[in-house]
């Protein structure tokens, strides 16, 4: 660990690379949690097949690419398959659970992330597999940061799609029927809103989102049907440190994971990466409810 550390004093530049790259990394992750916040906030559920779908949409691109489609338009293939499936789920399993205790959704959407791995195991097998995804690596900073195209695709993808979520939330009729209902499902529902569809739109959209995530997820890394949880504790994380509801801390948390997961890969061992995103998750969780404390204490 101190030979690392000394190598990123010795050599800024490489540091330099790790933020770069750890942020562009982090564009993937914004995507997911912009799906596990709107879910949040709007159906009161924490959505723990989160990561499952992200895998879906990876196995959705290898698809794509394998029935003759070009790598970068299997990004929304992959969304559009992830669609149908997320809202196929809310009509089996989600709808049941809306308005019920917290602790019931995190058991169902559980089960239902086993169950998403079991089938994917029977169905793809249990081999790491990957898509190249026909783009170069970009020179920056004289050569001193090297970054796959691929994972600026990603960043790009993560800001128009937050754009284009913030517009949907403030401007459309879907939108504003998906912030009446996260505010007052009953009064929505007695103007006339259709409420169980919004759920269904709201959780298909979560799916899509990962669906586009897990095609640039297979593009710059790899996909095994054991990759979901991580990426719902990214998620999870993301939205505890940005809060429901605010797209812009949304992406700059996600992009902060990156950089900060990144460089403790680097320092720690990539071994220990995963380990470093757990441990964070328990100590903003830790911080977070001492805080919450000493607002009531102070209210009091």
């Amino acid at each position: 660990m101190l030979d690392n550390l000394l190598l990123l004093i010795e050599f800024p530049a490489l540091g330099a690379d790790l933020v770069v790259n750890g942020l562009l990394i982090g564009a993937i992750f914004v995507l997911a949690a912009f799906g596990m916040a709107l879910v949040w906030g709007v159906l009161n559920i924490i959505n723990v097949a989160q990561g499952e779908f992200v895998m879906l949409g990876g196995f959705a691109a290898l698809m794509a690419v394998e029935m003759g489609a070009p790598p970068l338009l299997s990004i929304p293939f992959a969304a559009l398959v992830l669609f149908a499936i997320g809202w196929a789920l809310y009509r089996l399993v989600i709808f049941r659970i809306v308005g019920r205790d917290l602790f019931i959704s995190l058991l169902a959407t559980f089960g239902m992330s086993i169950v998403l791995q079991q089938l994917c195991n029977e169905v793809f097998g249990s081999d790491v597999r990957s898509l190249e995804a026909g783009l170069g690596t970009m020179l920056l900073f004289d050569g001193a940061v090297a970054v796959a195209e691929i994972k600026l695709v990603a960043f790009a993808l993560a800001v128009l799609l937050g754009l284009a979520l913030w517009l949907l939330l403030k401007y459309a009729r879907l939108g504003q029927a998906i912030r009446a209902t996260s505010e007052n499902a009953r009064a929505a529902a007695i103007l006339g809103i259709d409420t169980d569809r919004v759920y269904a739109a709201t959780y298909a959209l979560n799916a899509a989102l990962c669906g586009a995530a897990g095609a640039l997820v297979v593009m710059a890394w790899a996909v095994h049907p054991y990759i979901g949880l991580p990426y719902t504790v990214r998620s999870f994380l993301i939205v505890v440190v940005a809060g429901i509801g605010n797209v812009g801390a949304v992406v700059a948390a996600g992009l902060g994971l990156g950089a900060a997961e990144n460089m403790a890969g680097f320092i720690f061992g990539t071994e220990f990466q995963i380990a470093f995103v757990f441990l964070l998750m328990v100590v903003v969780l830790v911080v977070r409810n001492l805080l919450l404390k000493r607002k009531r204490m102070y209210l009091e």
